[in-house]
């Protein structure tokens, strides 16, 4: 009869950890209100621009002023990254409403009704 061979645990795998240190100085701050999203087979195209009149009707003529190329890979982990900081950011000041006409409504909701002028004489401060 041949004895049961102990089995040695395996040694632990030291977790590689990496640091990514982003040098942001020379970034130029832009702010955008539109972004066109278009790809290849091979890059995913990010185009940023400011339009103007956003809740216009009919055409609208937007000028991109930022153009960002990345490949798919660099393209899911920005989709993971954005997912996570909004997730964070509704759980911290609720639920964020895509459509404006829900969204200007429920503002008129949040709106303290402005108190009627008071009628009648008034109290002197000495």
């Amino acid at each position: 009869m041949s004895t049961p061979k102990e089995e040695t645990p395996a040694a632990p795998i030291a977790q590689q950890t990496t640091e990514v240190v982003v040098d942001d100085t020379g970034a130029l701050p832009s702010y955008s209100n539109f972004c066109r999203v278009t790809a290849t087979p091979e890059e995913v195209i990010l185009d940023f621009g400011l339009n103007p009149q956003p809740f216009a009707t009919g055409r609208q003529e937007v000028k991109a002023n930022q153009r960002i190329v990345m490949n798919f890979y660099t393209s899911k982990r920005l989709l993971s990254a954005l997912g996570m900081t909004i997730q964070r950011h509704e759980q911290t000041f609720g639920s964020i409403e895509l459509d404006v006409r829900r969204r200007a409504g429920s503002a008129q909701q949040f709106q303290t009704p402005t108190p009627a002028p008071a009628t009648g004489p008034r109290g002197i401060v000495e």
